[in-house]
């Protein structure tokens, strides 16, 4: 008995020799002029056009994660280019191999640690500061971090969160995600007695559980946005290297006495 096989759809694009279709609208005439990058991007996710207030927000997200200096996905992304710079799309890809759990990725933990608590597309059935407490009990009882919380640089305060959580409020994207974000760092704080502002990363976290995306998708719009990033530190490692100074550099340190303690 044969098996069935299973039919090969998308509804994300197809192309015939005069046509381009994304997401049922034609590429040349609906989508080009009409759609920015990041409303683009929304389309590909959702398969609609964001209302005013999600492209602001949405753009929004997208925009706070695309540069952030010379972090370690930047400095991978130079010192490939460096050693391939035949290969542009190979050191932006060595640079994304780094958003992880540590950096940009952690948007991904903290919509996950959200939606556990209050499922997505439903009403919380305790207050905020209820299932806050559990939250920060749980993780310390498990000896980890509380995802979306505290920066090795910015404190007391992530400049972005702010910002973030206002345009989020202004466009009707703040509710019960956001406000259980900023109860899970108040409980944090009170009970170990740090400073652990809610980064960037979770609050684009919450404001990504309000738009109702996947939690398994949320560490892509990193992704996305960081790809930007990269190609301007290719461009600028391009015009004003500096992968080769670095790495002689470390070599000639790392080669001689300890100099710490």
């Amino acid at each position: 008995m044969s098996k069935i096989k299973k039919s090969l759809h998308t509804e994300l694009g197809h192309s015939t020799p005069d046509k381009i279709t994304v997401r049922g609208r034609d590429l040349p005439s609906e989508i080009l002029g009409h759609f920015n990058l990041g409303d683009m991007a929304f389309l590909e996710l959702t398969g609609r056009a964001p209302t005013p207030q999600q492209s602001v927000t949405f753009n929004a997200i997208l925009v706070t994660l695309v540069e952030h200096g010379i972090t370690p996905s930047a400095l991978v992304a130079r010192l490939t280019y460096a050693g391939a710079p035949e290969s542009l799309q190979a050191a932006v890809a060595a640079g994304l191999c780094g958003l992880g759990s540590v950096f940009v990725g952690s948007t991904e933990g903290a919509a996950r640690m959200l939606y556990q608590a209050i499922a997505a597309g439903s009403a919380p059935t305790q207050a905020p500061d209820v299932l806050a407490r559990a939250i920060v009990a749980d993780h310390r009882s498990r000896k980890e971090i509380v995802p979306g919380l505290g920066h090795p640089l910015h404190k007391p305060i992530d400049p972005r969160t702010p910002r973030l959580f206002q345009i989020a409020a202004e466009n009707g994207l703040s509710g019960h995600y956001v406000a259980l974000m900023q109860a899970v760092q108040s409980e944090a704080e009170r009970v170990s007695g740090k400073s652990l502002p809610i980064n960037a990363t979770g609050a684009i976290g919450a404001i990504a559980c309000e738009f109702g995306f996947p939690w398994r998708i949320i560490r892509g719009l990193g992704v996305m946005a960081r790809a930007v990033g990269l190609v301007g530190h290719i461009l600028e490692e391009i015009d004003d290297p500096m992968g080769v100074e670095i790495w002689q550099r470390v070599e000639r340190e790392a080669g001689g006495p300890r100099q710490d303690g």
